[in-house]
């Protein structure tokens, strides 16, 4: 038993060095040039920055399109799972298809949306034409466009993330449930709805977190006026060649998807204990 644990932290080594050296390492090492610039230990830095109106606005921002984000990717990406785990007879042509977004660079893709959004884009011209509407609506540039293209970004990882989850739950439970007198919707909703809850946690989590930190969706679709952290790190780091400013927010934003993991673990836990 003894070599077999140890045997086990060897095969960890590697991972744990890489994570070590090129994560942990940097991470720290932003932290203490945030908190010994002036010489002495301080965490002005970070009271300044909390106490800005500028970057309370891009913060709330920031999380509320990450959290919209995450609520979309929830109602269009469970159906889909469901879809796909439990009704497609093709299944690996439909992951296939799910996962094949992600071949794609987000900087095409934000280009596409750009093509589609725009004034004078396929969207606006299509309404138009319909004649639904009489003028150009503004699509782009604004935070509809950053939630457009983040669902479509990080859509593919919530469906996956479900697809697993629903693929082990055993078919034998809803037939039970449905040879007990239960409809197929009451079977759905207290087996199936419960179990794959581990599989949203997870979703959720990776669509929260990358939607957190995105840069080049905001960058491209959401333009100078509607910022969000990742854009503020580069405004602050290259166009005002303040690094300690940059660094300082970086450190939030890690500290953000933290916090946000282990809350998101905790409801887990409260809706279903086994998802934890």
């Amino acid at each position: 038993m003894q070599n077999k644990r140890l045997f086990a932290y060897a095969l960890m080594l590697p991972c744990a060095a890489f994570i070590t050296l090129f994560l942990l390492i940097p991470m720290f090492a932003t932290f203490l040039s945030t908190v010994t610039g002036t010489g002495a230990f301080s965490l002005d830095g970070y009271w300044q920055t909390l106490a800005d109106t500028y970057f309370q606005q891009v913060f709330w921002r920031t999380i509320r399109l990450s959290l919209i984000t995450v609520a979309i990717c929830i109602l269009l990406g469970f159906p889909a799972a469901y879809y796909v785990a439990r009704v497609a007879k093709k299944k690996s042509l439909f992951i296939a298809m799910t996962l094949f977004p992600l071949m794609t660079s987000p900087v095409v893709r934000s280009f596409s949306w750009m093509v589609l959004l725009g004034k004078k884009g396929t969207a606006n011209t299509l309404l138009q034409s319909l004649g639904i509407i009489s003028s150009p609506i503004p699509m782009l540039y604004n935070e509809f466009s950053i939630v457009v293209g983040l669902v479509q970004l990080f859509l593919p990882l919530m469906i996956i993330s479900t697809v697993g989850v629903m693929e082990n739950i055993d078919e034998d439970l809803m037939l039970a449930s449905n040879s007990l007198g239960a409809s197929r919707t009451t079977s759905f909703w207290r087996i199936m709805f419960p179990l794959s809850v581990p599989g949203l946690i997870t979703g959720s989590v990776l669509v929260f977190c990358g939607s957190l930190t995105a840069y080049t969706t905001p960058q491209l679709l959401g333009g100078s006026d509607t910022r969000m952290l990742a854009t503020l790190i580069y405004q602050d780091g290259l166009s005002l060649n303040d690094w300690t400013a940059a660094s300082v927010v970086a450190i939030i934003m890690i500290v953000i998807a933290v916090i946000a993991t282990l809350l998101i673990g905790k409801l887990a836990r409260k809706v279903n204990p086994a998802a934890a």
